[in-house]
C-alpha cells in the first residue's frame, strides 16, 4: 500500500466501496502500486499493468495491454473506436467486482505475463488515421502548416487528426482547424 494513493481512496464521493474493493484484489497481487494520472496504478518492475478510474456512470480497471489479453470471459471493453491498447473492466456495484474478483486477479496475472514477454500491442501508423478534408486543403495550401505538423511527434499528429474528424460538421472541422493552427506552428500539442 502506497500512502500516497490514499488521498485518491479518501476523496472519492462516488465509487468508494467498489474503489477499495478493487486496491483489495489489486494488493493482493502484490504489485507495486503507484499514483499516476492522479488515479492508483499497479506496474510491475516499472512497467504500468492496470489502473483503477471513475466515470460518472461506471468505475473501471484499465489494463494498459488489453487489447492483447484473451478475455475469455468477454469482460474487457474498448473504450472507443480510437483507443488501440487499453481495456476496461466496467463496474457500477460493488457486488459485481465481488463475484468478479478469481476471475480480475487471472486477468492480472494474465496482464503481468503480457508484460514479462515482452509483446507490443501493434499500433496504426499515423498515416492510417482519417485526414479531415478541411485539414488537408490546409495542409496543401500551406507548405509552412505541412511542414510544421510533419515536425510534431507521431502522438501530437494523432491527437489533432483524431480531434479535427471526430467533428460531424464540416463547420465545425474548420473552426476547430483554425483555431489550432497557431499551436501547430508552434509544435505544441492539442494538450500542452
Amino acid at each position: 500500500m502506497n500512502p500516497k494513493v490514499n488521498f485518491f481512496f479518501e476523496k472519492a464521493t462516488q465509487w468508494q466501496e467498489e474503489f477499495e474493493k478493487l486496491r483489495t484484489i489489486a494488493l493482493s497481487t502484490e504489485l507495486t502500486e503507484d499514483l499516476k494520472w492522479g488515479c492508483p496504478c499497479y506496474t510491475y518492475e516499472g512497467k504500468n499493468i492496470f489502473l483503477i478510474h471513475g466515470f460518472k456512470e461506471y468505475c473501471a480497471l484499465l489494463f494498459f495491454k488489453g487489447a492483447l489479453m484473451k478475455d475469455p470471459d468477454h469482460i474487457l471493453i474498448q473504450q472507443s473506436k480510437n483507443v488501440q491498447a487499453a481495456r476496461q473492466v466496467r463496474f457500477k456495484e460493488v457486488e459485481q467486482i465481488n463475484d468478479l474478483e478469481e476471475i480480475l486477479k487471472a486477468y492480472m496475472f494474465e496482464a503481468v505475463e503480457i508484460e514479462e514477454s515482452g509483446i507490443k500491442v501493434e499500433m496504426k501508423k499515423t498515416k492510417e488515421f482519417e485526414m479531415a478534408e478541411e485539414f488537408q486543403q490546409q495542409l496543401d495550401q500551406n507548405p509552412a502548416l505541412q511542414e510544421a505538423f510533419k515536425a510534431l511527434t507521431p502522438g501530437r499528429q494523432r491527437a489533432y487528426l483524431l480531434y479535427f474528424s471526430s467533428a460531424k460538421q464540416s463547420k465545425t472541422r474548420e473552426a476547430r482547424i483554425e483555431k489550432c493552427i497557431p499551436q501547430i506552428m508552434d509544435g505544441i500539442g492539442l494538450n500542452d
